[in-house]
């Protein structure tokens, strides 16, 4: 048997590609519902978050799902439903502080932000932002998973990018910036100080990309070299990519 490397590390086993076809897929995804809407939900949400082999057990579950109805999602006591409903869990919650932590700047007109999430919430933050920022335009690179979103009149997708940069702000977004920063320093009781309580608030892995936390240089070279997406954004209605 042959030994090589992959994209994941060493293997001993062979490696064949997948590829995908979108019928069956279809086909798939509509006998999820028929064992019960929350089933479907359970897979399609599995597929967003960061569980280890997460495709190995949601195959599991899709498996006996399909043989043993709607029971196999609410046996809390199985090992890979349990492990499941746990990263489900973290997920959502990495979803919730997201909601609050993000940080937009305004640049040519448009809102753009950068996220380091575990899972891959930009399907669930695009509906939330969209509705909160309706009338404006904007753009959310996750870096995790390098894609992002992008919102134009009234309608958003999700596009794959490999890099990303988030280019200088002007006069008037670096008041913001500072605005921001002398009131994360203002509400602090010096006196109450506890670094360990606002780590539980605040975790620290979040505060990589807000503006509070960083200087304008370091908000524009968040990014190692050779990492950064050039991307154009143009006045008025049309966002467009290089």
């Amino acid at each position: 048997m042959a030994f090589r490397l992959t994209g994941d590390g060493p293997t001993l086993w062979e490696e064949r590609e997948i590829l995908r076809e979108e019928d069956k897929a279809k086909r798939v995804y509509a006998a999820l519902k028929r064992i019960s809407p929350a089933f479907q939900k359970l897979i399609a949400r599995g597929f967003l978050t960061c569980l280890p082999e997460r495709e190995l057990a949601l195959y599991d579950l899709i498996h006996r799902g399909l043989q043993e109805g709607d029971r196999v999602r609410q046996d809390l006591s199985d090992p890979t439903v349990a492990k499941v409903n746990l990263a489900l869990t973290k997920m959502w919650t990495e979803w919730d502080h997201l909601k609050g932590f993000v940080r937009f700047s305004e640049l040519e007109g448009i809102l753009v932000g950068e996220i380091e999430p575990k899972n891959r919430v930009l399907p669930l933050l695009a509906p939330h932002f969209a509705a909160r920022f309706s009338g404006e335009q904007f753009v959310l690179y996750d870096r995790t998973h390098r894609e992002a979103i992008f919102y134009v009149n009234y309608n958003w997708a999700i596009v794959p990018l490999e890099e990303f940069h988030m280019g200088p702000a002007g006069e008037r977004e670096k008041s913001f910036r500072a605005l921001w920063r002398k009131y994360y320093k203002t509400i602090a009781i010096e006196g109450r100080l506890n670094p360990k309580c606002q780590s539980t608030h605040l975790p620290k892995r979040y505060r990589r990309v807000m503006t509070e936390f960083l200087s304008d240089e370091e908000a524009e070279t968040l990014l190692p070299e050779g990492k950064k997406q050039v991307y154009s954004l143009d006045r008025g209605d049309r966002i467009s990519i290089e």
